[in-house]
């Protein structure tokens, strides 16, 4: 499949020609802006540590976006422009890039420089650190990454390098022309060393965070709401229209719907199955958009796990036996897509692999997954239970009710479900403390990798614990392809042999927004935005 590397130069050659490109709020000249420019977003959970190199949820990020600034960000559609870089070059075979920084300051004042991406990066795969992304560095390719992060290698043979103040060289293993995509990700921002190496683990609290995004830290009440204010040393800061960031946390979506009605949030993620109801009721604020992110069911796969999970069959019938379109269609209503397989299809390069399961009707899944079941000995007589662990959330409660009743119906296995705090929850599924697991997965970048890099063995994010030498094998030899594409698909035709995870569906995001909200980026898949690009208009 030579598309995707021929896309990939395309992809590059094209940011090498347009590094003039920067984004912010762009107001129309005839625009009547609210007096209060202050966007209340609600979140599901907990805002947990900010943390550039330790953010592993998507809704910290969300936050962290705002405080830090890499040396490319998101654009509106999804491409890479210009953050702290102003451009770059790269050799012929995209393996050592270039950047050439502008005058930007942290938030204390100090200026930015390349020794500060150096110490960001080269702290990110500290062993010391224990990074759940620590291998996020060696997935893109940057230098001796995964050698620093087995303990092989001193810190100082990653492949950056600070050439001067203004100057930051990166040496990549193989050839990776879409690695500009890969730089708007939290794990390679920058931080300032001096702060974070005198406050120590006390450099997140409000009182002592430096960041060099568009926005500070004012106020963090765990459980309750982030507040961010303008930063006034940002870099593009008179662009920036945005004087105050809420991120609120309301665990229930209908509560999030009710505080929405009462204009309390901007903007709020819509409930499982009102979808439908609400477009009616108010097409202009009611929004479903393709979404980056692949919802799935973990099982543990390691020996902890109880012996029925540890027999193949068993956990093909489980899989077979998930009627999808009555969660897509029924449950959700949102726009969402049936998955039998990880990787989002929204990926660029991708060809979608073909997987037995996704081709059969599900009068002929279910059938094979009784005939599966009683081959593994269980059945009316030999009835299985199983635990469920999952986030608090009424969708996804939604869903596993769903579920369970389908694994009744037709296996009759019986679900003992709990619901938790999202921290408590992504504890238990990276050690194993769990049997089956609520999960879902947001691409860090536009590319397959992000992905399929998850069924790694070693990856701290293979919250299965799934081991597969073949897999193993595959991922290694992806990373110096030209052409990775039939590997990646092998991949998940093996991955859906063995069920590590089983896939629900590809993700729509549902939301209810504001109209007075401006700016937001509705036609990037990753959804990643930045309220420096955002205004309020006047109702």
């Amino acid at each position: 499949m030579k598309l995707r590397n021929v896309l990939g130069v395309a992809i590059a050659a094209a940011l090498l020609s347009s590094t003039a490109m920067t984004y912010a709020a762009d107001v129309p000249a005839d625009a009547k802006l609210a007096a209060e420019q202050v966007f209340k977003y609600r979140v599901l959970d907990n805002i947990r540590a900010l943390d550039p190199q330790l953010v592993e949820d998507v809704d910290t990020a969300y936050v962290t976006n705002q405080l830090f600034e890499g040396l490319y960000n998101a654009g509106p559609d999804g491409e890479p422009v210009p953050g702290v870089a102003e451009s770059y070059t790269a050799n012929d075979d995209f393996t050592v890039f270039t950047f050439k920084l502008r005058d930007a300051k942290w938030s204390n004042g100090d200026p930015v420089t390349a020794q500060d991406f150096v110490f960001g990066w080269q702290r990110a795969v500290d062993p010391a650190l224990a990074s759940t992304y620590a291998y996020f560095v060696g997935l893109v390719n940057i230098a001796n990454a995964d050698d620093i992060v087995a303990g092989k290698k001193p810190l100082t043979d990653l492949g950056v390098k600070a050439i001067d103040d203004k100057t930051l060289e990166v040496t990549l293993r193989a050839s990776t022309p879409w690695f500009p995509r890969t730089l708007a990700h939290g794990t390679l921002f920058p931080v300032n060393q001096k702060v974070v190496t005198e406050k120590g683990a006390d450099w997140t609290k409000p009182e002592n965070i430096v960041g060099n995004g568009a926005y500070v830290l004012a106020e963090n009440s765990p459980g309750e709401r982030v507040v961010l204010k303008r930063n006034p040393n940002y870099w593009n800061n008179d662009k920036t229209v945005i004087e105050e960031v809420q991120f609120l946390t309301i665990n229930d979506e209908n509560q999030g719907l009710t505080r929405w009605r009462a204009g309390e949030v901007d903007q709020t993620d819509v409930p499982a199955g009102q979808y439908p109801a609400l477009e009616a009721e108010m097409p202009d604020q009611v929004y479903s958009v393709p979404q980056f992110c692949t919802y799935y069911l973990s099982v543990n796969m390691t020996d902890s796990a109880p012996d029925a999970l540890k027999d193949k069959g068993v956990r093909q019938a489980l899989n077979l036996a998930i009627d999808r379109d009555i969660i897509v269609n029924a449950v959700l209503q949102g726009g969402q897509q049936p998955a039998y397989s990880f990787t989002n299809p929204n990926t660029a390069g991708f060809t979608m692999p073909t997987i037995a399961a996704a081709g059969m009707t599900q009068e002929e899944r279910d059938a094979k997954a009784k005939e599966l079941f009683a081959a593994a000995g269980y059945g009316p007589d030999k009835p299985l239970t199983l635990d469920y662990i999952y986030n608090t959330s009424e969708a996804h409660k939604a869903i596993i009710v769903a579920v369970s009743q389908m694994w009744k119906e037709k296996l009759g296995v019986n679900i003992n479900m709990s619901d938790m705090e999202f921290a408590v929850l992504s504890d238990r599924r990276h050690t194993q403390d769990y049997e089956l697991a609520r999960n879902a997965w947001c691409g860090d970048y536009n590319e397959a990798s992000t992905f399929v890099s998850l069924y790694d063995s070693k990856s701290e994010q293979n919250d299965s614990g799934w081991s597969n030498p073949e897999v193993d094998k595959l991922l290694a030899d992806a990373k110096l392809a030209a052409d990775p594409g039939p590997m990646y698909e092998q991949i998940e035709q093996i991955a859906a042999e063995e069920v590590p995870i089983m896939p629900i569906y590809f993700y729509a995001k549902v939301f209810l927004q504001k109209p007075t909200v401006k700016g937001w980026p509705y036609d990037n898949v990753e959804q990643t935005w930045y309220a420096k690009d955002m205004y309020i208009t006047a109702e």
